[in-house]
């Protein structure tokens, strides 16, 4: 019987993917579990067509990911902290300021995608990365400063 996988199984492969398995295995196994599809050429078309339109989805992804790095390459933000003796920070700088700045700046960035190098803790100009999609990065200069 052939099967379309609507997830990975670690015994048969990836989902999406077409394969030839037992009468039984299908019939008592996988389509109770909701694991697989009956690879009927209806099935197989709508397969296409959804492939197709997931392609589409990812392509206007990532050119939206592609001309918000171009835009941010560059930028600056500026944070400010309060501090203490020597000019330490009282806790660190966290990804989840630096969104709500760039968020203030008219650029919604999940705080997920913001990578620090190291914990900030004391006032200072820093490089921040941002990974806004598979293959496009982002860079940012951050300056830490005292709150008036």
């Amino acid at each position: 019987m052939r099967v379309i996988l609507k997830q990975d199984i670690s015994t048969l492969g990836r989902a999406g993917e077409i394969k030839e398995v037992r009468d039984g295995y299908a019939r008592n196994f996988l389509f109770p579990r909701g694991l697989v599809m009956n690879a009927n050429p209806r099935s197989v078309k709508e397969k296409a067509y959804l492939e197709e339109v997931q392609a589409r989805k990812i392509a206007k992804r990532k050119k939206s990911a592609e001309e918000m790095a171009a835009q941010l390459n560059g930028k600056e933000v500026t944070v400010s902290a309060k501090v203490g003796e020597d000019n330490k920070i009282f806790g660190s700088i966290t990804n989840i300021q630096i969104a709500k700045e760039l968020e203030a700046m008219g650029f919604p960035i999940e705080r997920r995608s913001i990578h620090l190098d190291e914990n900030i803790k004391a006032l200072g100009n820093y490089k921040v990365h941002m990974k806004l999609h598979d293959g496009v990065n982002a860079t940012l200069q951050l300056h830490v400063v005292a709150a008036e």
